[in-house]
């Protein structure tokens, strides 16, 4: 599972061995959040996360889609 990037304390992943549609696993102290980002940001499942810190995570993937989505194509083509 690359990291894909780190910002903030926070680690994007996108495993090789998943799944559609485009999603990250955005891992902060412990806690995971899995976000989606093909057509919208939206958060699929949150694992610990508080309020502010899931606020983060998804303004880290938001402002990252672009590249999160080519990273994604060139990983599962």
């Amino acid at each position: 599972m690359p990291t894909v990037l780190r910002q903030s304390g926070f680690s994007v992943m996108i495993y090789t061995k998943d799944h559609a549609p485009m999603h990250v696993h955005v891992k902060h102290q412990g806690n995971v959040a899995i976000i989606e980002f093909e057509d919208e940001v939206t958060l699929r499942n949150n694992y610990g996360f508080n309020r502010r810190q899931l606020q983060q995570a998804l303004l880290i993937v938001t402002e990252n889609r672009q590249m999160l989505i080519e990273r994604w194509r060139e990983i599962y083509g």
